[in-house]
């Protein structure tokens, strides 16, 4: 045992060492662990990049999104922090953004970390209190957690439920769940405490993970759902299942549910000070719907079977619902907010920007004294879902390197008047903003 865990040691180290993790600078904050030896703890070094909302004096909450098993996943956790589009969620909510990075090697044992019993509990907390005391804000070892994992990080999160339900505001699970009953005997099996049937939780997927494609590598995480989530709502959980029609184990378009989801889900229950319990959901509001259905009805109307019937939280997040089990197309109809702080300094314009919360940031129109100038991106392209102006991953993080808000105007004068406008992904544009050329 003790040589395997020497060659994870050394195989995690040449993984940091190959891959240096964006720069994390304030507003962004970091802490690294080492691989450890020792019986119980974490076998893989792990990062956790931490970003905090501008000006936020107390925190209420920390969303955490955690990537999955492999490699490529671990690398794709790395920019997690740094996407624009979970941070407006987390703005709003004056909540931190966390992006874990295990180390785990290609084909190295994913629950090693995956499994929270194996050291990443342990882990995940000791980080709490080390960035508490990095950011200065001690509030981050008490408050409530709202969690979001991609296949194994869907086993971390679920897992997670199980060992803090006090903690935790809702949790989301892409194409994956925790193990409630052990297969290795080597822990326990999970008991589901009263506290976590009272956490919104939401189970997603694609359909070629065994809902309509019965084979191949993925075909068996609609099993390992559907058994978790029957089991869930047998107890009176408040889970739901959402199905994206057009994927497999990618993300997909899935972030245009999950983040208005979330959005409701902390709203509801994220208590106004830091220190208070969290607030239960209000019931009364619920919506229902057959599973593998696309029609919900209010929680009063609904005939089927309750125990068996998705648990979604309110009216709004029923319709999104909806729309993203047909084909994953949410309506919107609020544009994105205006760039800001754009500034021209010889050729080159330089401006910051925040994400619309619904539809996210796909990209920018530059225009030079009135006349359309130039489209960033130019070609817009993805393979994985909507394309976004950070180039969303098979993970649901942006791609490296990050995308950086700037362009070069090799024939722009002085006095020369520009405007730029954000685009979301459902085309609405933003008001411009105006910065003269000096």
């Amino acid at each position: 045992m003790k040589s395997v865990l020497a060659l994870l040691l050394t195989a995690c180290t040449l993984v940091q060492a190959q891959v240096p993790l964006p720069e994390a600078t304030p507003p962004y904050h970091r802490v690294r662990y080492q691989p450890s030896q020792k019986a119980g703890e974490l076998v893989y070094g792990v990062s956790y990049t931490l970003w905090l909302p501008p000006e936020v004096k107390t925190l209420r909450g920390i969303i955490v999104h955690q990537h999955g098993c492999g490699e490529g996943a671990c690398k794709a956790g790395q920019t997690a922090a740094f996407d624009l589009h979970w941070q407006a969620l987390a703005k709003k909510h004056g909540c931190a953004l966390m992006g874990p990075s295990y180390e785990q090697p290609e084909k190295a044992n994913c629950s090693l970390w995956c499994d929270p019993r194996n050291g990443s509990n342990q882990t995940f907390l000791r980080a709490l209190t080390d960035l508490a005391k990095q950011t200065e804000h001690p509030e981050l070892t008490t408050v409530p957690w709202a969690l979001w994992g991609h296949s194994g990080g869907a086993t971390w999160a679920g897992t997670m439920l199980m060992l803090h339900p006090e903690r935790i505001a809702a949790v989301w699970l892409r194409s994956g769940a925790p193990r409630l009953v052990s297969t290795d005997g080597q822990l326990p099996s999970l008991e589901i405490p009263a506290a976590a049937l009272t956490v919104p939780v939401m189970s997603n997927l694609g359909t070629q993970e065994g809902v309509t494609v019965k084979e191949g590598r993925f075909a068996k995480v609609w099993e390992g759902t559907e058994k978790f989530f029957l089991t869930m709502r047998d107890k009176g959980a408040l889970i739901g299942v959402a199905v994206d029609p057009l994927t497999s184990h990618e993300c997909g378009n899935q972030r245009y549910l999950a983040i208005t989801w979330l959005n409701a889900c902390l709203s509801a229950r994220l208590p106004e000070k830091a220190g208070e319990k969290l607030q239960p959901m209000p019931l009364e509001e619920a919506w229902l719907a057959p599973l593998l259905s696309d029609r919900a009805q209010p929680l009063s109307e609904f005939k089927g079977e309750v125990n068996r019937a998705v648990w979604l939280p309110n009216a709004s997040v029923a319709k999104n619902w909806s729309a993203y089990v047909k084909d994953t197309a949410i309506p919107d109809n609020t544009p994105p907010p205006a760039p800001q702080q754009v500034q021209v300094r010889g050729q080159v314009i330089t401006w910051t920007a925040e994400a619309d919360l619904e539809s996210g940031l796909a990209g920018f129109i530059l225009e030079r004294d009135g006349q359309e100038l130039t489209r960033l991106p130019a070609k817009p392209t993805s393979p994985f879902g909507r394309p976004i102006f950070q180039k969303n991953n098979y993970s649901d993080t942006p791609s490296q390197p990050l995308e950086r808000m700037t362009y070069t105007d090799t024939t722009g004068k002085a006095g020369a008047v520009y405007q730029l406008r954000a685009m979301n992904t459902t085309g609405l544009v933003s008001q411009p903003t105006q910065a003269t050329a000096p």
